[in-house]
């Protein structure tokens, strides 16, 4: 009988040459036969992300908006920068806060047409101009109703009323 020697420990690229790696690969999925199905996932993902950017590109650069076949009239974009959002402070700030409100910033204050932020209205006359317009529709509410009470009326007497 041949006596069995302990074989000699294979180091560096030595063992590297020596390693299976498609046994381990086959254990997660990557191995030789998996190679078409990543390959088409491959494809898949590419085609996808292409387009994806592709659309990005053109929503980022196009004359039109998101998704619409209507080019934006021409006063439209020249006014676009009139409508962009207003910064407010951090509200830790008391400083910046108490300018803010100085200039109008809270409550009532609207922004013109021509993009100019209209500071003369405060919180007293906004709140006084939500009330009128509550009691104008209100009082209009109430004129319809008796309008219609009284055509009512007569139509039941028997006139020709619209």
């Amino acid at each position: 009988m041949v006596r069995k020697r302990f074989q000699e420990t294979k180091t560096g690229i030595e063992y590297l040459k020596s390693v299976d790696y498609d046994k381990y690969l086959r254990k997660v999925g990557v191995g030789k036969e998996d190679h078409y199905f990543w390959k088409q996932i491959g494809k898949a993902l590419l085609c996808t992300y292409t387009l994806i950017g592709a659309v990005w590109a053109y929503n980022e650069t196009s004359p039109l908006g998101w998704w619409t076949l209507k080019p934006k009239p021409k006063e439209e974009r020249e006014l676009a920068h009139l409508y962009d959002r207003r910064e407010f402070p951090y509200p830790g700030d008391e400083e910046a806060m108490e300018e803010f409100v100085a200039k109008g910033g809270m409550i009532g204050t609207t922004i013109g047409p021509k993009g100019t932020v209209e500071t003369d209205k405060d919180s007293y006359n906004f709140q006084k101009q939500l009330q009128e317009k509550k009691f104008e529709q209100e009082a209009q509410k109430l004129w319809f109703r008796m309008r219609n009470e009284v055509i009512q009326e007569l139509q039941d007497k028997g006139y020709d009323v619209e």
